[in-house]
């Protein structure tokens, strides 16, 4: 542990005592608990992670916290004086921040005027470009971050947009930092940079509750951790106390292991052929071919020629160049219906913005690409709750009950239903893109096992991943991507991880 017994500096607080103290909290959404008795302190100067399986509470527990849900029992003290009933207002007052997984800047302008957001200085009635420019480069000077504060937002990197937030949560006085799943989708240096800023939070007094799927970041930066489960509180204690067995089986409730079945042998015919695929330097000369029952993965760092390939074999862009062939059938590229039409389906690695629609329901969702209720748009909600439960019994989807919006489930759920979505109508081959990104390690698994019966059903299966260890879990053959360009092809039986690895960051092929 780390900063527990000294007054801090930072913001002047008591190290020693907790900045926030939740007791007993409780919250329950039409009569379903989402949070049964929940107990939470939070020390300035410490890096508190909350984990859990998707739908374990992480998510109600910090919008209690950050005022967009009031409890519905126990206590919120701040400072040491109660605060139960917080309001978004109210909390933001208090210095409690919510830095969301999606980002929330004005992507059109700029990283000053992001960052003095509702605070612009002005001088003689209008706004005074020297002073926000000079002030939005101090809050940044002032957590060691180097950006162009001309720069629009939408120019930064996804790492750049996170640390923006940062800045201008912690210029607004915010003592108290939640961060949901700041390294998701990014490189391993683009990550790095995220946990170095973290830790700089921690050195300077801030509170930081930090969400995150991934173990392996959490014990290496977490000082405490608390685990929830359906609802609960099930162990909190320092980082150093747990190891990552012991992590996931608190998370889960059992072991929950991963092994790569066996699976028949994939066939001679070619099911997915991309020859010559161009697109600008983000993707030069791409050429793969994957047999019926094969899976093939893509691998390389996040951002590189594997993110574009959606947009390309979807039919979204058209490419500079290039062939596609489903079943040894051409298709035209740069027109999603031919995509459709040809039998391939592509799985967004972005499921809130292009894979579901958050405000239609689950049932809506799950039979969305099904041309019968497509016809019949979707009216007779009889036969779409009989069609769409035995999906949600295959794809293990779970909900709190009934049939809410697809925006309310966890992201593991949310992920379940697109891929039950698009996987359930027929597929002759498939790309998916990071297909367990930002899901708990139980629903990776269950994920992992859908792909497995996929290719086992004689589907030719193309996955973009920047997980060497999915890669190895899933493919049969892997596909290493550097600067848009293919490097290396390997076997997986003919390759440990570290190789893979190495390759992948820019070492020579094995």
């Amino acid at each position: 542990m780390t900063g527990r017994t000294e007054t801090g500096t930072g913001h002047g607080a008591d190290r020693s005592a907790p900045l926030v103290r939740v007791r007993g909290v409780t919250k329950g959404f039409g009569g379903v608990a989402a949070l049964k008795d929940v107990d939470l302190d939070l020390y300035p100067g410490e890096i508190h992670a909350l984990m859990g399986m998707n739908g374990a509470g992480k998510s109600t527990l910090v919008q209690v916290l950050s005022g967009v849900h009031q409890a519905d029992g126990g206590s919120i003290g701040v400072d040491g004086h109660d605060r139960s009933g917080l309001t978004v207002r109210k909390a933001r007052h208090l210095g409690i921040a919510f830095v969301p997984q999606r980002r929330e800047l004005v992507m059109g302008l700029s990283v000053a005027e992001n960052i003095m957001l509702g605070d612009l200085p002005r001088r003689g009635g209008f706004v005074s470009r020297p002073q926000m420019l000079s002030r939005a480069r101090e809050a940044l000077a002032g957590l060691g971050i180097e950006i162009d504060v001309r720069r629009t937002a939408g120019e930064l990197t996804v790492a750049e947009q996170t640390m923006v937030e940062v800045a201008r949560e912690v210029r607004r006085g915010g003592r108290v930092l939640i961060l949901d799943e700041p390294t998701a989708c990014l490189g391993a240096e683009a990550a790095g940079r995220i946990r170095t800023l973290v830790r700089r939070l921690r050195d300077e007094g801030v509170a930081v509750v930090y969400i995150s799927h991934y173990i392996d970041e959490v014990l290496g930066l977490a000082d405490r951790v608390t685990v929830l489960r359906d609802g609960r509180v099930v162990r909190s204690a320092p980082a150093d106390g747990f190891d990552a067995g012991e992590l996931v089986r608190a998370m889960a409730g059992r072991d929950v292991v991963s092994h790569r079945p066996e699976r028949p042998a994939p066939a001679d015919e070619i099911g997915l052929a991309i020859r010559g695929l161009t697109h600008g330097r983000s993707i030069r000369d791409f050429t793969a071919q994957v047999r019926k029952g094969e899976v093939v993965a893509v691998l390389g760092p996040a951002g590189d020629a594997q993110s574009y390939l959606f947009d390309l074999l979807s039919g979204r862009r058209r490419p500079l160049s290039g062939e596609l062939h489903v079943d040894a059938t051409p298709v035209p590229m740069g027109r999603v219906p031919a995509s459709l039409g040809s039998g391939l389906r592509c799985v967004t690695g972005d499921r809130r913005a292009l894979g579901l629609v958050p405000g239609l329901s689950v049932d809506e969702n799950l039979m969305l690409a099904d041309d019968r209720f497509h016809r019949r748009r979707l009216h007779r909600r009889g036969e779409l709750a009989r069609r769409s439960a035995a999906r949600r019994k295959d794809y293990g989807v779970v909900t709190l009950g009934g049939d809410p919006p697809v925006g309310s489930l966890s992201g593991g759920n949310q992920q379940k239903v697109l891929l039950a979505k698009w996987l359930e109508t027929a597929p002759t081959a498939c790309f998916l893109e990071d297909p367990t990104n930002g899901v708990d390690v139980a629903a990776v698994a269950d994920i992992h096992t859908l792909i497995d019966a996929l290719a086992a059903r004689g589907v030719a299966v193309l996955l973009a991943s920047s997980s060497a260890e999915e890669a190895m879990r899933l493919a049969d053959r892997i596909l290493v991507v550097r600067a848009g360009r293919t490097v290396a092809e390997y076997d997986t039986t003919a390759i440990t991880r570290d190789e893979l690895v190495a390759t992948a960051l820019g070492g020579a092929p094995q």
